[in-house]
């Protein structure tokens, strides 16, 4: 029995020291049952019923009993207050009183404190009370299904008021609430049959979120795991790395969907399908519903190496949708290998009317001062004086790790796959190929398995591609055969495309020496290139690009553009296109120019009218840019 205040005969207030002497009669919160009476006590009585030999009485919605006519002094109503004294729980569960009359006493009001039985303890059959915080609330053509997160786990409860009405309606989202009912299996899953739903008072729920936040921080603490290779470069990123992973297992054990969004390339997908699974996993460990983890992490490529307002309206509109349908909490936002720079501000901006939290990992020259007021969390290499070469694919295996270290042996190829893919120069490129020889992939195989996710990604566009793009990169892959013929095959078609794509172009390239001694090659793809094929403009550059760089052996620049687009490639030269893209934004008046990238990778985008102007102000600034040998081209750039 749990007390909670005293007072005087009446309900008012009185003294509630030991040296009150007045007998104390318990007022019971309607939900008390016999477990929270005493025999020998006092209790306020409400009058249910009258028979002939006596009446029954409530001391509370549970508990109800008879004062027999010898233990009444006067007659009574139904609805007519008293005072009673419990004498006797019978073995066959018939509970007696005895009416009582006191001259003075106090009152102390009893809350009811049930045993509250943790999620992951629940097992059918059992009839229990859980306590936790509403991480969805659907509607079906039946009962109402409410999704339960405490501590431990997650359970639905389904209510049931009518067909297809709304039960329990002064409940919503996010609330604390305690729930009783009986555990059942329903469609392979365990799910509560409710009876009782209470919300939470200010000060109950305040007590039960700070015990939840306190017990999920605690299971949301990354796994500890030793780095794959020793790079004392890439250990400056990696409590950055922890937050991110401890971020994203809270997320999950707090049942708010995922959305990732990542760079359609090889290091786009080599950084989002080891996170995917990794996460993929969790959910199902946390989650009783098999289907979890297919409705609580959407993965989706992005063409452009930014947010675009395209991408932000589909992915608002898909999670209004969601809330709306489903009784979803609104998404986190993961944005992998873009999300840095400027050009993503307008797409944050968007979200920001709405709770969405965001976190980025991306090696794309950053403007922190930007974004970060925007995100809650963010990693990346330039942060701490490093650049592109620790590439998102090698950082988000190491994330995958932290959220489910069972994947390890799965992934140590993968970020050989990405450095390769993104042409990473890091000391650690070695290692990690060494790494993923041991698991026995050749460097050969290495560059086909991104020059194939490449291929992909180009035909699956928007779609996300799971099936194929699992096989192709041979992580969550189950059948180690179809992994070698996909490669095989979509690598050979990927260099047959480009090699008629080169064919196609490659007279067409003009060259020029600028007065620093770099060679510039420049291409009109516009004109004299298959668009909408592959490789799509930005690869097409990159191809070319490779290509005179073999040739010259010194430092050269490499333009592919279009109508109202333009690609750099440089290697050699410190470009810096993230300042040449602010600069030239001011200078050329009219140009509407955006984009960025790398320091010798990128991508702009301007007014098509003023593609001329835009182009000769490029060059000049080229013509001004340092040469540094130890610079080189590392990540491919898409556009259409």
């Amino acid at each position: 029995m749990t007390v909670e205040n005293a007072g005087d005969s009446g309900g008012e207030s009185g003294s509630n020291s030991d040296a009150d002497s007045r007998p104390v009669v318990y007022d019971l919160a309607p939900n008390c049952t016999l477990d929270d009476t005493d025999v020998g006590a006092n209790y306020h009585a409400v009058v249910n019923g009258v028979v002939e030999y006596g009446v029954f009485v409530d001391i509370s919605d549970e508990v109800s009993g008879l004062v027999h006519e010898s233990n009444l002094d006067r007659t009574y109503e139904v609805g007519d207050r008293l005072v009673v004294t419990l004498e006797e729980v019978r073995e066959n569960g018939d509970v007696a009183f005895a009416a009582v009359d006191f001259d003075d006493y106090r009152t102390v009001t009893v809350d009811y404190e049930p045993d509250i039985t943790p999620i992951e303890d629940l097992e059918p059959g059992d009839e229990a009370f859980v306590e936790g915080v509403v991480a969805q609330i659907k509607q079906t053509g039946g009962p109402t299904v409410f999704r339960i997160a405490d501590d431990t786990g997650i359970v639905s409860a389904a209510a049931f008021e009518d067909a297809g009405v709304r039960a329990h309606p002064e409940v919503e989202l996010d609330d604390a609430v305690r729930v009783s009912g009986t555990a059942e299996s329903h469609e392979d899953a365990l799910q509560l049959e409710v009876e009782s739903m209470t919300r939470l008072d200010d000060e109950a729920a305040a007590e039960t979120r700070e015990r939840l936040d306190a017990a999920l921080d605690e299971r949301a603490e990354p796994n500890e795991v030793e780095p794959l290779v020793e790079w004392p470069e890439f250990e400056k990123l990696r409590e950055d790395l922890r937050d991110v992973a401890r971020l994203l297992r809270r997320t999950v054990l707090e049942g708010r969907p995922i959305r990732v969004r990542h760079h359609a390339d090889g290091d786009g997908m080599c950084a989002s399908v080891p996170v995917q699974l990794a996460l993929e996993n969790f959910i199902a460990e946390v989650h009783d519903d098999e289907d979890a983890p297919r409705h609580l992490i959407k993965r989706l490529p992005s063409k452009a190496p930014f947010y675009e307002m395209e991408d932000v309206t589909r992915d608002l509109n898909f999670a209004l949708e969601g809330r709306a349908r489903h009784g979803q909490r609104l998404p986190l936002l993961l944005m992998l290998d873009n999300g840095s720079t400027e050009e993503d501000v307008p797409a944050y901006e968007n979200l920001a009317h709405y709770d969405v939290p965001l976190a980025v990992v991306d090696h794309h020259h950053p403007d922190p001062e930007a974004v970060e007021p925007l995100l809650d969390a963010h990693v990346n290499p330039y942060l701490y004086d490093e650049d592109y070469r620790i590439t998102t694919g090698m950082m988000c295996v190491e994330l995958a790790r932290m959220i489910d270290p069972s994947l390890t042996d799965e992934l140590k190829h993968v970020p050989a796959v990405a450095g390769l893919s993104d042409r990473s120069k890091a000391e650690a490129m070695d290692d990690f190929v060494e790494l993923a020889a041991a698991q026995g992939y050749d460097r050969e195989e290495l560059l086909d398995i991104g020059e194939a996710l490449d291929y992909a990604a180009h035909w699956l566009r928007y779609s996300d591609g799971q099936s194929i793009v699992n096989d192709v990169l041979n992580v969550g892959c189950d059948d180690e055969a179809r992994h070698e013929e996909l490669i095989e095959f979509l690598a050979e078609r990927a260099e047959r495309d480009v090699d008629r794509q080169l064919d196609a172009a490659e007279s067409h390239v003009d060259h020029e020496t600028l007065s620093s001694g770099a060679h510039l090659y420049t291409i009109d793809l516009d004109e004299w290139a298959h668009r909408f094929t592959y490789p799509a403009p930005g690869k097409t550059t990159g191809k070319i690009h490779d290509r005179k760089v073999q040739e010259m052996q010194e430092p050269v620049i490499t333009i592919g553009y279009g109508p109202d687009f333009a690609v750099l490639r440089s290697d050699g030269v410190r470009l810096d296109i993230p300042q040449m893209v602010a600069e030239l934004n001011e200078e050329v008046v009219g140009g509407g120019v955006s984009g960025g990238g790398h320091l010798v990778v990128g991508s702009i985008k301007f007014v098509k009218g003023m593609r001329s102007e835009v182009i000769d102000s490029l060059v000049e600034k080229m013509a001004d840019a340092e040469l540094d040998a130890e610079l080189s081209t590392q990540a491919p750039v898409d556009a259409e």
